[in-house]
């Protein structure tokens, strides 16, 4: 089934110390109740540990310091879906089931409207499915407009990631597909999604998600080498007047109970 609506919010854990209690509410507390919600079609989270934090291009203002991705989607109709999944969130705290509050600061979270999915025909898979096929990790590249979407030369951009650099990302070693979303409500250092007449709710993103079921890093490797010979082939363009690559960069799927990235005192 096609999702109507996606959610994305990082999260930065502000002692080191704590990653395995953060790890351990949202994966076996916060997560299995949003995805028994009949509005939620799947959830899954990413962290970005420090041998991907290496691999990693970022604006550190914005993107600078998460550790872990968290996505949903959402199944219409959808009013009734996104008022149960919020409503969920605030109720679990008068449960005294939001250790989160504590543990991690949000950098940023939103809503996005699911654009494209693709789907590398090796799979077999379609594009609606992919994103409940289990994947080793994402390759996640953020670029900011610079203006709005709807204007030829965003459009010309578009057209470029659809025919052509979605294509050529798929052709990398472990990319099982990708999908593309583009942000509609944005908070920037915000704690909910019911705070009001934020600024930042105009932050107009792209985020490209790329599914591997093969090691990130070789993902991230292979990619990097096959640039050289993309940019030679004039399949590389300069997209300046209409986005601005903040954020891009291989994470690593996270597997019940080993949640060990961040336990050595050099690790941030």
């Amino acid at each position: 089934m096609r999702p109507a609506k996606a959610f994305f919010s990082l999260a930065e854990i502000r002692d080191r110390t704590q990653h395995r209690a953060y790890n351990e509410w949202h994966q076996l507390d916060h997560r299995p109740e949003n995805l028994a919600l009949p509005g939620v079609i799947w959830g899954e989270r990413w962290v970005r540990s420090p041998d991907c934090l290496a691999a990693t291009r970022a604006d550190e203002g914005l993107f600078g310091r998460f550790h872990y991705l968290n996505s949903y989607l959402l199944r219409e109709p959808l009013e009734r879906s996104v008022s149960d999944w919020l409503e969920l969130g605030e109720v679990s705290i008068h449960w005294g089931r939001r250790s989160d509050l504590k543990l991690a600061g949000r950098p940023l979270m939103g809503f996005f409207l699911p654009v494209k999915g693709y789907a590398n025909p090796r799979v077999l898979v379609p594009p609606d499915i992919l994103p409940l096929r289990p994947n080793r990790g994402v390759h996640l590249t953020v670029t900011k407009l610079a203006g709005e979407p709807n204007r030829p030369a965003a459009e010309e951009v578009f057209a470029w990631y659809d025919r052509v650099r979605i294509p050529d990302l798929l052709e990398c070693r472990g990319a099982a597909g990708a999908w593309t979303f583009a942000s509609q409500e944005v908070r920037v250092g915000s704690a909910s999604m019911h705070i009001k007449d934020d600024p930042q709710a105009a932050l107009k993103l792209r985020f490209l998600l790329v599914y591997l079921d093969g090691e990130p890093l070789e993902f991230a490797e292979d990619l990097d080498a096959k640039e050289a010979a993309w940019r030679r082939a004039g399949r590389l363009r300069d997209n300046s007047e209409v986005e601005t690559e903040v954020y891009s960069g291989p994470l690593r799927s996270i597997i019940p109970w080993e949640w060990g990235w961040f336990d050595e005192p050099s690790a941030t």
